[in-house]
């Protein structure tokens, strides 16, 4: 039975009676540590984005920690620009003159 070479720097052969693509004798457990890094680094991200969750390089006992980070954040923000426009409305209705 002979072999076509696909990648074989990956050790891929294809079979082509039926029509597939396997391993010629090499392990997949490099690629398969890598992905399972990947799926950790990707779950990690999906928990910053919703806030709940330990993450990888934080320490035990924060897993809210970003939820209380934003919403400080969020009210220092609002607080900046909510003066920023209360400025310009109340130098919009001084008329000239009155000082």
């Amino acid at each position: 039975m002979a072999y076509i070479q696909v990648l074989p720097e990956f050790g891929l052969v294809a079979d082509p009676v039926a029509g597939i693509i396997t391993t010629a004798g090499e392990s997949y457990s490099p690629v398969i540590e890598k992905v399972g890094i990947l799926e950790a680094v990707s779950d990690d991200l999906v928990n910053m984005l919703s806030g709940e969750g330990n993450l990888l390089a934080s320490f035990p006992g924060r897993e809210h920690n970003l939820k209380i980070a934003g919403t400080m954040t969020s009210f220092w923000y609002g607080l900046a620009i909510g003066l920023f426009v209360a400025g310009i409305i109340a130098f919009q209705l001084i008329k000239p003159g009155v000082i």
